[in-house]
């Protein structure tokens, strides 16, 4: 029978030891995450949902994502730290990274065909963005982006605001031009005429579906094709530099 050298008994040997800690060590992050998700769900309740939990490299923080949002709490979900984590050399908002990089989507995979689309110049530069018709911040914003060149806009009417923001957006949707009704209101404050009777909601409903399922909780939210997203209303400046960014 052919003998088995001592350095490779104690290599077997180590390498079964190493399979086991890390086996150990998985199991015990697996229950960590486990409680705290365990504990934080009883105390958030079913609706706010939560979807992953991670130890971050910060002094032991674990995040939560809850929808496109990210709360903080410690191994023992004893407490719970909403807001932004900074790092201090560099001023960088690491919990705004993160939400960009969890949040992201397949820009691809929007139903471009429930969007008004306005071009504008040669349209190279492409966004979409969640609007409601009621929204102040998005009138702010439309008016920046009724200034910008060479861009192709998909405007996602989302209303959101109550059900005077469904009326109008089912008015602006069953108009001959989607996009210059659109704009007519929110730049002009000019109220689209009341839709035909054959002209139905049912392309609105889808919208409000998919931006629920993309996790838009608020208007405007910006879309880019890198499948990032900005909640708010970006200023011409902010907005010139996010699509240069773009590769």
């Amino acid at each position: 029978m052919k003998k088995t050298s001592l350095p490779a008994l104690l290599s077997g040997a180590l390498l079964s030891l190493t399979l086991s800690l890390s086996l150990s060590l998985t199991a015990c992050a697996d229950s960590v995450e486990a409680n705290i998700k365990k504990t934080l769900q009883k105390q958030l309740g079913a609706g706010a949902p939560i979807e992953t939990i991670a130890k971050t490299p910060y002094s032991g923080l674990y995040e939560v994502k809850i929808g496109s949002e990210i709360i903080y709490t410690d191994a023992e979900a004893k407490y719970i730290f909403i807001g932004r984590i900074v790092e201090a050399e560099t001023s960088k908002d690491m919990t705004e990274a993160r939400l960009e990089e969890v949040n992201k989507i397949k820009f691809a995979d929007l139903p471009l065909d429930l969007a008004a689309k306005t071009v504008k110049g040669n349209g190279k530069r492409v966004i979409a963005v969640f609007e409601d018709p009621n929204c102040g911040y998005c009138k702010r914003f439309r008016k920046t982006l009724a200034e910008m060149n060479d861009i192709t806009v998909y405007t996602f009417m989302y209303p959101i605001l109550g059900e005077d923001s469904k009326t109008k957006v089912k008015n602006i949707w069953c108009s001959a031009d989607r996009a210059k009704a659109w704009d007519d209101w929110m730049l002009n404050a000019k109220a689209p005429a009341a839709a035909p009777a054959s002209c139905t909601a049912a392309a609105n409903d889808k919208v409000v579906e998919i931006g629920r399922k993309l996790g838009v909780t608020g208007t405007p939210t910006v879309f880019f094709t890198d499948g990032t997203r900005v909640p708010g209303a970006l200023d011409a400046k902010k907005l010139e530099a996010r699509l240069a960014a773009l590769k």
